[in-house]
């Protein structure tokens, strides 16, 4: 890749660490993937793409760049590292700056927005633990974070399915009782159902705050154990409520 002619390279025997042995493999005999490569290593610059005639001539670059410099800083950075390390002229009109204002990576970006809804919601679900109690007997331990702080509640029933499909949905109910700033809540009763070829579980919660009485309502598909689903029924009848009292 040169401007006055077409400069061959010898390919590599044996891939450069750092990289993929099917990149190494990849024809470059105008050094392409150098260039863009040196353009990547720049401040601020997320991609960089050059396009090159068949002799090697640069016809155009096309750039990344985070917002945290202007572009046509980028541009004069781009045209002194391609002269200062690959020995290359290019005219700026050549080069072309596509900003965002996003710099960070996918995960950390994924990380973030989990966060960011999981603080609207108000209350997250984190576990739901089972213990033996007396004989014949279970514990549901829920275990909820509420503004980044961990509240538990507990309930026991008997062995049956419909008493531990109760249980569960106390034991959210209690944990939640403990974060209220204000008002109770109290379980009205939580049943399996079909709907949609799923089965669902569907949750009533009364909740008393002062002379204010209103019976909220949620549902879970059941997908792991029914128990869970309970919970989570739980918690979608009551996060709505939970968090516009916050």
């Amino acid at each position: 890749m040169s401007q006055s002619g077409p400069e061959r390279r010898p390919e590599p025997t044996q891939p450069q660490q750092g990289h993929d042995d099917r990149e190494s493999r990849v024809p470059d005999p105008w050094g392409v993937k150098r260039a863009e490569n040196l353009l990547q290593s720049l401040q601020a610059i997320l991609s960089a793409r050059v396009v090159v005639s068949p002799v090697g001539e640069i016809q155009e670059v096309h750039v990344l760049a985070g917002s945290g410099i202007s572009p046509k800083q980028v541009v004069r950075n781009v045209e002194s590292a391609l002269l200062a390390h690959l020995g290359i002229k290019v005219d700026h009109r050549k080069i072309s700056v596509a900003q965002t204002a996003e710099v960070e990576p996918i995960e950390v970006l994924e990380q973030t927005a989990v966060k960011q809804r999981s603080l609207q919601r108000g209350v997250v679900y984190q576990s739901l633990e089972l213990a033996a109690a007396a004989p014949h007997r279970v514990r549901f331990v829920v275990t909820l974070e509420v503004n980044g702080q961990e509240v538990v509640g507990e309930d026991e029933a008997a062995e049956t399915t419909r008493a531990r499909l109760q249980a569960a949905a106390r034991a959210a109910v209690a944990a939640l009782d403990k974060a209220l700033p204000r008002g109770t809540f109290q379980l009205e009763g939580v049943k399996i159902i079909e709907a949609f070829d799923e089965e669902l579980v569907v949750a009533g919660v009364h909740v008393v705050d002062g002379r204010e009485t209103r019976l909220l309502t949620g549902t879970a598909e059941v997908r792991d154990a029914a128990e869970q689903a309970a919970v989570l029924a739980v918690l979608d009848a009551t996060n709505r409520w939970f968090q516009s009292r916050q």
